[in-house]
């Protein structure tokens, strides 16, 4: 019944825009490495190459069973993917937090470092990640519907409201070095927990989001105690 099918529209939309946070936070971190008058067309580009990959992956959902049987002991083409992905997320948090500390970013090095940083390779990082992101969430959804237009219509839909607030989130998180910390921090703890799914350990979504809500929540009240006790100084 139709009924039906947008009440599960509405719930796969639902959950890709939960998903996307994750989605957000890496192309943030990516892009800051590219000169900044590049970021929004590889934001762009970025983003619309990783919904192709996803749109792929949806057209293969005969193949999609597959990804769950044991291939090499008792792991599946998911868990490698899994694996192989959070481990390289947890490494990517963990060099960017390195460079955030040490400063490297406002070194005479880092124009060196942007002019040598290919394109392709960011677009690439950005798309693998997706996909890694996304392969619980197609096999979720393909759980909740056959309907592969419902599917689809939910990933375009989330990708058109990921794209609108990629930008304002983005240049936010960057704009604080303690609110970028914070998301580097973040996408280590999604690393481990992707790396642990990958190993068959099931972690519960709220023991991530709602520890992460609670001290983003602290580092704003932090950050609005710091911008009221310099205005009061100022008045003084």
């Amino acid at each position: 019944m139709l009924t039906d099918a947008l009440g599960t529209l509405a719930l796969l939309i639902g959950l890709e825009l939960v998903l996307g946070i994750d989605n957000v936070l890496v192309i943030a971190i990516l892009v800051s490495r590219l000169a900044e008058s590049k970021r929004d067309k590889v934001r762009i580009i970025g983003l619309s190459l990783a919904l192709v990959a996803r749109i792929l992956m949806l057209a293969l959902i005969l193949f999609l069973a597959s990804l769950t049987k044991p291939i090499i002991l008792k792991f599946s083409v998911r868990d490698i993917i899994l694996l192989v992905g959070g481990l390289f997320l947890i490494y990517k948090a963990v060099k960017e937090i390195h460079h955030a500390v040490e400063l490297k970013d406002e070194s005479d090095d880092h124009a060196n470092f942007v002019a040598q940083n290919n394109y392709t390779s960011i677009l690439t990082q950005i798309v693998m990640l997706d996909i890694v992101f996304s392969v619980d969430s197609v096999i979720t959804a393909v759980g909740l519907t056959d309907k592969l237009w419902v599917i689809i219509t939910a990933v375009i839909l989330s990708f058109v409201i990921i794209l609108f607030y990629a930008k304002p989130v983005g240049d936010y998180i960057l704009k604080h070095p303690t609110i970028k910390i914070l998301a580097l921090s973040f996408l280590v703890t999604i690393g481990i927990t992707i790396f642990m799914e990958g190993l068959h350990h099931d972690v519960p979504k709220p023991y991530i989001y709602l520890p992460m809500g609670f001290a983003l929540m602290v580092d704003i009240l932090q950050m609005r105690y710091e911008h009221n006790r310099k205005k009061r100084k100022g008045q003084l």
